[in-house]
This record gives C-alpha cells, sequence and structure tokens, in this order.
C-alpha cells in the first residue's frame, strides 16, 4: 500500500488487520519527504497498531545517497531502482545492515487515490488487502 500520510498509514492498518500490509513510499520519497520523516510516519502508525505486521518501504528512485541516508535513519526496506548508480555497492551495504533492498517498485494501490472517510474508499482498500502480494492481474491495482 503506498502511503504518504500517518493518517493514510494508521487507516491502512486498521483495514490490514492481523494479516498486515507492507506501507510503500511515494515514488523518490527519500529525496523530498527524508528518511526521518518516513520512519516517524511508520513508527505512528506501527504504534496505534502493534499487533499488525507491516514492513515498510523507502522509495529512493536512483538516488544511492539516499539510500545510504535511509540506512543510517534505519530503514530496513529501501527501494533504489536496478539502474541507479552504484547499485551493487549499496546492495552491499544492505546486506551488511540486514536491510532488504528491492530493485524496483512492487505494485501497490495508492492510499492517495481513496477517500478512506467514506465507506468506499474502506471497501475498496479493503479488497485489495485480500488480493495475494502474488497476483499479477493488478485488477484493483
Amino acid at each position: 500500500m503506498m502511503v504518504v500520510s500517518a493518517a493514510e498509514a494508521m487507516a491502512t492498518l486498521t483495514l490490514a488487520g492481523p494479516g498486515g500490509v507492507a506501507l510503500l513510499s511515494a515514488e523518490g520519497a527519500a529525496g523530498f519527504l527524508g528518511p526521518r520523516a518516513w520512519r516517524a510516519l511508520v513508527d505512528a502508525a506501527r504504534a496505534a497498531h502493534p499487533a499488525v505486521p507491516a514492513p515498510d518501504l523507502l522509495c529512493c528512485g536512483t538516488a544511492p545517497g539516499d539510500a545510504l541516508a535511509a540506512l543510517r535513519a534505519g530503514c530496513r526496506g529501501i527501494v533504489l531502482d536496478a539502474t541507479a548508480p552504484a547499485f551493487a555497492a549499496i546492495a552491499g551495504a544492505c546486506a551488511e545492515a540486514g536491510a532488504t533492498l528491492l530493485p524496483g517498485r512492487p505494485p501497490a494501490m495508492e492510499a492517495r487515490s481513496l477517500d478512506l472517510r467514506h465507506p468506499a474508499g474502506r471497501s475498496r482498500l479493503a479488497a485489495w488487502l485480500t488480493v495475494p502480494p502474488d497476483d499479477t492481474r493488478g485488477h484493483l491495482r
């Protein structure tokens, strides 16, 4: 689930329930939001829903410097485009830190495309959350 605010993350975790959901930042968020703000957003959502598994992924676009800053800030899920300069070096740094590095953005539903204040928006999100992660049909994405 792509989230850009703590409110979206909390609403997503509320609907995800015990199955959990991965929280994905906006594209390139490491560069404009910053890893510390991302950590604060995710930590607030997790504090409100401690029983819900919620791995998080901070997107660094093609910026290896942002990926290193994310590691220093404690991010353990990083998305860095495989074509980024020094991708292999960042992969090594992530492996040393015990962080997950993805070479591209996974499929995600954008929370901002939903109005989670209304039942229809919550219903669409709940339906998306039931689609297995390996479903490539994309009918709800």
